[in-house]
């Protein structure tokens, strides 16, 4: 082979080379989007989602719902002997239970040249686990066991009832993340339980007539030689869905594929249902009604008055996400969502509407 032609094969052979060094490091092209094709049931919110191929990264995703333990516990229930009574949020306390006032140190300008220390007294607020049940209407000492539930069942805060009427749950508290919103933290003091103090509060379980289930290590929350993976005596724990309370005790509990079709009103397209009837008809009083507040966005917001409830309707359409929609009294044409509703037989004074303190952290 000539000098001419073995240089003009070495330049060929570098262009191969060079071009499957390029396709080799060439990142993949992206996968086509999903496709959403609507499910057609108009009870349903979900959509069909149609991927043509997955990745190994989907492969290994699951829904929260349908992980195993605590996490798929969305929503921080209170659940007595297994029945739902509400959940342990801020803004759908009882009104009757107290805020117990911690002294705190928090950060304060210093000026140049002064005795300025840097710091002053602020207040953090908690909660007495013992106060919650008594707000519920259940006495202390009554209780066979109360269970904080962590982020995992070996997590779980065991107390008894004896124990919690004791001196020492004096300092069992719990507070919330974003002081009145996020999720309740709980606070143990030394000797008090069984020494499990998890960073968070999943769920919380008050056994007074049915037995309680026993906390195994390494195996779980044990019940009838069963290790339970939901709420004892109830089944999977409860997600979204509005809340109805009436002076501290939930009396309904509202949730978009239950409601009633053949109760609804549905000459504007959407089904709707007005309240009085719809409470009426789950065993409400209504008559005594003399106010209710709206909770949104983990506040209390919108009130109405009887005048005003008594010509309420309500709506719940997939795009409320979990929500009910209000017609709004005071703005024709608008839709207040609400994520509970606070009913009461006497006017809240203003001064006492739940709010942040100005002087807690």
């Amino acid at each position: 082979m000539g000098t001419r032609s073995a240089w003009m094969m070495c330049m060929v052979l570098a262009v191969v080379v060079a071009a499957c060094r390029d396709k080799k490091d060439a990142a993949p092209a992206p996968p086509p989007p999903p496709v959403a094709v609507a499910d057609g049931d108009a009870g349903i919110d979900a959509f069909i989602i149609t991927v043509p191929e997955d990745t190994d990264e989907d492969k290994e995703y699951v829904p929260a719902e349908f992980k195993s333990g605590a996490d798929r516990w969305k929503d921080t229930g209170i659940y007595v002997d297994g029945r739902f009574v509400g959940l342990l949020a801020w803004a759908e306390l009882p009104r009757s239970l107290p805020v117990v006032w911690i002294p705190v140190k928090a950060s304060a300008p210093k000026r140049y040249g002064t005795a300025d220390t840097g710091w002053r007294w602020a207040k953090e607020r908690r909660y007495r686990f013992r106060d919650l049940v008594t707000s519920l209407g259940i006495e202390p000492r009554k209780v066979k066991a109360l269970h904080v539930y962590g982020p995992k069942f070996s997590e779980t805060i065991v107390v008894t009832g004896k124990a919690l009427a004791s001196k020492a749950a004096d300092e069992f508290y719990f507070r919330f993340a974003g002081i009145v919103s996020g999720k309740a933290l709980p606070s143990l003091p030394a000797g008090l339980a069984n020494g499990t103090s998890p960073d968070k509060i999943s769920a919380l379980m008050i056994y007074v007539d049915k037995e309680p289930p026993v906390l195994e290590r390494n195996v779980g929350l044990v019940l009838d030689g069963e290790v339970q993976s939901g709420v004892p005596y109830f089944g999977t724990p409860l997600r979204g869905g509005v809340r109805v309370y009436k002076d501290d005790r939930l009396v309904v509990y509202i949730k978009r594929q239950d409601l009633p079709v053949a109760e609804a009103n549905t000459s504007s397209g959407e089904p709707q249902w007005q309240l009085f009837p719809y409470l009426q008809a789950r065993g409400v009083e209504t008559a005594d009604l003399a106010e209710a507040w709206v909770v949104r966005d983990e506040k209390w917001e919108e009130r109405f008055d009887r005048a005003q409830l008594q010509g309420l309707w309500f709506g719940a359409s997939a795009q409320a996400k979990g929500h009910i929609e209000l017609a709004d009294p005071n703005h024709p044409g608008q839709v207040i969502k609400a994520q509970a509703l606070i009913l009461r037989t006497s006017p809240l004074p203003p001064a006492e509407k739940p709010a942040p303190d100005p002087e807690e952290l």
